[in-house]
């Protein structure tokens, strides 16, 4: 099965931070990543931007601003694209992340009728 891993985190939580809490998230990531790799696969991963960097597009009329979609206490600041055997793999692997984030588990899935050009 494959899964979208979100980290979310409230803004200015790694900038705060002193070196040994940087190393403590470096930490739960690699345990994350063994734990991944130990029961399936990653495909991809990635940090985000702060939101303040995001580009937006709103409405009929796909208008173009800057910023994130919704003024939001946590911000989305990066993800894991994964494949495991189920969610409770998925689950236990997501456990392994810092506990200041929230993490939302999202199952990857396909579209009828749509094909990737």
């Amino acid at each position: 099965m494959r899964y979208l891993v979100l980290i979310a985190y409230e803004p200015g939580i790694w900038a705060d931070a002193s070196t040994e809490v940087r190393q403590g998230y470096f930490d739960a990531h690699h345990a994350f990543e063994r734990f991944v790799d130990a029961h399936g696969e990653r495909v991809s991963s990635a940090a985000l931007g702060d939101a303040d960097t995001a580009t937006t597009l709103r409405g009929p009329e796909r208008t173009v601003t800057d910023g994130p979609f919704a003024e939001l206490t946590e911000q989305v600041g990066g993800y894991y694209d994964v494949r495991l055997p189920d969610l409770d793999h998925a689950i236990a692997a997501a456990r392994l992340l810092p506990a200041s984030y929230t993490v939302e588990i999202r199952p990857v899935v396909g579209v009828e009728g749509y094909e990737s050009a």
